[in-house]
């Protein structure tokens, strides 16, 4: 009740001073009736304190977001739902839930009367252009009685939290280089892949089973030809983002690393789709293994708080890798290379993996003056071809390019990458 009469409002206030200033004109005055308007003006608020403080502990509150994990840029819809458990109704109640700054102003919802055991739903929507997770919470209600002399704030400790994913793009399908490699026992694969027509076949041994004898090789051959057993196989990837701050550029949504961070998204959502078997590794550290079912939300979840490093290379980010060699595709994410750390990738290359990189020439993502763009060239053009010359089928990376046109090119063969990645080095239409 104490609570409930600091929750006084100033018309509340206004009212307990004239009940005084009334009473004590009674008094001098010795009329009665004026004794009676006194204790009236003093009831209401009193009772308003009553009725408010009674209905403050007596609301339950859930909270549900819809959806619980929205990409860059899209919106997402918040469901606040609110339950009279009392048996009084309540007056009417302003709503507010505590925002961060990047998911815009605090919303302010404004709930009319509440029936005893009655529940309602009030939504509204937030939007966020940056990556990352936001709490959303707790909710701060303000209760007040029909006349306005009293209003209580109520604070509900529940906070949830909205993780704002990258945006993944939609790619193409084509056949990758390393499609192929790996074993294992969890995607069967036949050692044949041209069709039915062209099983693999070996000759006859004795004590094989003659229903696996393959008629039409036989009879091409002259011999008696089985079918080789089917050999399981399964697709791995490593997808392999750069987070050094020095080989980054640009602010915000726009900038390089934010391109790096949605193309890795993409990349890892389009191999889960044709069935690899995943693992992320990014330069903070981070090693995750997306095997498993659930893996595509590890993944976005993962990539949605990862930052740049102001600490950390490319010889640690090598590391990462290598602590556990699966061979099989690896795609990597670099930033911006000089030839010394594109020479240091071949280390990835180990246990016949195909290493396939995504250079970004992050200076690109600024504006420069002639001279400097000229020199920036250069160099991106040099780390480009060494890192062909490294053995990795590399895609040089621009700003204003979008990776569902950049992706076609990961199907090439080993010569258009080294051929883009020479005329790369052609600068002013002089090849160095």
């Amino acid at each position: 009740m104490r609570e409930a009469l600091r929750g006084l409002t100033t018309r509340g206030r206004s009212f307990l001073a004239a009940a005084l200033a009334a009473a004590v004109s009674a008094l001098i005055l010795g009329e009665r009736d004026l004794l009676r308007v006194a204790v009236l003006l003093a009831a209401l608020p009193l009772l308003a304190a009553w009725y408010v403080g009674r209905s403050r502990y007596k609301l339950a509150c859930t909270r549900s977001l819809d959806p619980g994990r929205a990409p860059v840029g899209s919106s997402a819809r918040v469901i606040l739902r609110l339950q009279n458990l009392s048996r009084l109704p309540t007056g009417t109640m302003l709503l507010e839930d505590r925002l961060p700054y990047a998911l815009g102003s605090r919303p302010r919802v404004v709930l009319e009367r509440l029936g005893a055991q009655q529940a309602s739903s009030v939504a509204y929507t937030v939007r966020a252009d940056v990556r990352g997770r936001y709490p959303i919470g707790p909710l701060m209600i303000r209760l007040t009685d029909p006349f306005g002399l009293c209003e209580l704030t109520r604070s509900f400790p529940s906070v949830d939290r909205l993780i704002v994913i990258p945006q993944v793009t939609p790619l193409p399908r084509v056949r990758l280089a390393g499609e192929y490699a790996g074993t294992g026992e969890s995607r069967a694969r036949s050692v044949a892949v041209h069709g039915e027509d062209d099983a693999a076949t070996r000759e006859y041994r004795r004590g094989d089973d003659l229903r696996r004898v393959h008629w039409r090789s036989t009879a091409r051959t002259g011999e008696l030809m089985v079918r080789r057993e089917e050999q399981p196989w399964e697709s791995r990837a490593t997808v392999v983002l750069d987070t050094r701050l020095h080989a980054h550029r640009g602010e915000g949504p726009t900038a390089s690393f934010e391109w790096a961070v949605s193309a890795a998204a993409s990349i890892a959502m389009h191999l889960r789709e044709s069935g690899y078997k995943l693992r992320l590794v990014t330069g903070t550290g981070m090693d995750i293994d997306a095997a498993e079912a659930g893996g595509e939300g590890l993944i976005l979840d993962t990539l949605a708080d990862v930052k740049l490093s102001q600490t950390g290379d490319i010889s640690v980010l090598v590391e990462h890798v290598r602590r556990r060699n699966d061979g099989g595709l690896v795609i990597g994410l670099f930033g911006a290379l000089t030839v010394a750390e594109a020479e240091l990738l071949t280390q990835l290359r180990g246990n016949g993996a195909t290493c396939l990189g995504f250079a970004l020439d992050s200076s690109t993502w600024v504006p420069m003056n002639s001279g400097d763009r000229q020199e920036s060239d250069r160099e991106h053009a040099a780390a480009s071809l060494a890192l062909v010359r490294s053995g990795w089928k590399s895609v040089p990376v621009t700003h204003g390019d979008t990776l569902p046109a950049l992706w076609p090119a990961v199907g090439r063969g080993s010569q258009g990458f080294a051929y883009r990645a020479a005329m790369a080095e052609t600068v002013g239409g002089v090849i160095r």
